[in-house]
């Protein structure tokens, strides 16, 4: 017990050191790959290329598109249509395929039947992907060296191409049901402006109508009286009859004014 204390005490130099790394390494690495195959995230070969699922970040745009840019006429045009095929994470597709095409031409093996409840497809495959997972658990924990692992993993990948593809099933109808409630929320919105709209011409009807009853009654001999003479246009006579009774001072101010 002594010897091994000692052995423990010794400090980390020279091939100790290096052991005691190497330790850690394998350690680390038996770790990740543990994870690694929990998460199906274990590679084929050293010379996979990772694809990224994510798009660019927004900044990569956002920096091609400023004011001065736009000003000037640089700003990237839009892409253009894409006519033949097209990659997408990575994947080939082609303008002809079908929105969510069959598991047979995607290469799966079918594990439900063509006619099927998809309700009910889901929950056993939800079932069996439990299943399947707890026995990858056992097997990693009992027998990690177990080819075992690999089928459990190839299952266990089938399962969900299986569930993400029910899934895309339910895509089409995903869309007709939201297209059908902005429609809805369309048709309220346009029904509640045009009641809004009546309500404000209602109430303009009525200023109008308390208008014309607030206006007093006028008789005859109120019109007659408030009608004023007609200008027959003869300026000569009207000079005359305006200058006859006017002062000689106002007439000459009238006078620079008229010429000014």
């Amino acid at each position: 017990q002594n010897c091994k204390r000692q052995k423990y005490s010794l400090p980390a130099t020279g091939k100790n050191h290096k052991r005691i790394r190497v330790a850690k390494i394998a350690k680390k690495l038996r770790f990740e790959s543990t994870f690694a195959v929990l998460f199906g995230l274990t590679m084929a070969n050293a010379d996979t290329i990772q694809v990224s699922s994510l798009p660019l970040p927004p900044a990569q745009y956002i920096n091609l598109y400023t004011d001065e840019n736009i000003r000037k006429n640089r700003a990237p045009k839009p892409p253009p249509p894409i006519q033949d095929s097209y990659t997408m994470f990575g994947n080939p597709f082609s303008n002809d395929d079908n929105i969510i095409r069959p598991l047979e031409a995607q290469g799966f093996k079918r594990l439900y039947p063509q006619h099927f409840d998809r309700r009910k497809e889901l929950k056993k495959l939800n079932h069996s992907l439990l299943v399947n997972f707890l026995d990858l658990i056992d097997l990693l924990v009992h027998y990690p060296d177990s080819p075992r692992r690999a089928e459990k993993i190839e299952d266990l990948s089938l399962l969900f191409v299986h569930i993400h593809h029910l899934l895309n099933e339910f895509r089409p109808h995903q869309a007709r049901e939201t297209l059908r409630v902005m429609m809805e929320l369309q048709k309220r919105q346009r029904i509640e402006t045009t009641q809004r709209f009546q309500n404000h011409l209602e109430k303009v009807r009525e200023m109008v109508k308390a208008a014309f009853a607030s206006l007093p009654d006028l008789t005859e001999a109120d019109l007659s009286s408030a009608a004023e003479p007609m200008d027959t246009g003869d300026e000569s006579e009207t000079g005359k009859g305006r200058g006859e009774g006017c002062h000689p001072l106002d007439r000459l101010m009238c006078e620079l004014v008229d010429n000014m």
